[in-house]
């Protein structure tokens, strides 16, 4: 049995334990586009196939997507991004951990700073592209 749920099917529920909110900022909207579409790829999301949405907000651009991580999907080929993003991943340890893996198989992955509440964790990663479009070595 596949637990990775249908990437294309929307959310139904927003107070789902699974639903991981993440917000891109300090990047392109094509290296957002770049990033929501790994995500896309292997998570049902509130953005559908939408290019990313920009909050309104002075100062530099943000994008926000919502995820459900209700399965763990194998090693995604390494992505190529023009500059760094910086993600902010927040819901419970459980989905985060899932929606981290994805990405740290898809990019070079730093951890920039956590917060943990009693059911929920905050974290910000710096994202930077693959090399080369290979999948990122582990531990880097």
């Amino acid at each position: 049995m596949n637990d990775t749920p249908d990437p294309a099917a929307p959310i139904a529920q927003s107070d789902s334990p699974d639903l991981v909110q993440v917000v891109l900022g300090e990047c392109s909207a094509a290296d957002a586009d770049a990033v929501f579409g790994v995500l896309r790829t292997h998570f049902a999301s509130d953005r559908g196939d939408d290019a990313p949405h920009r909050t309104e907000q002075p100062g530099p651009a943000v994008w926000t997507g919502g995820f459900l991580a209700s399965g763990s999907p194998g090693p995604v080929r390494g992505v190529l991004l023009a500059g760094p993003v910086t993600a902010d991943l927040q819901g419970s340890p459980v989905a985060v951990d899932r929606l981290r893996a994805t990405l740290e198989s898809a990019f070079v992955v730093s951890d920039t700073g956590t917060a943990s509440g009693d059911q929920e964790v905050q974290v910000q990663l710096r994202l930077t592209g693959a090399e080369h479009g290979e999948p990122p070595l582990p531990g880097h």
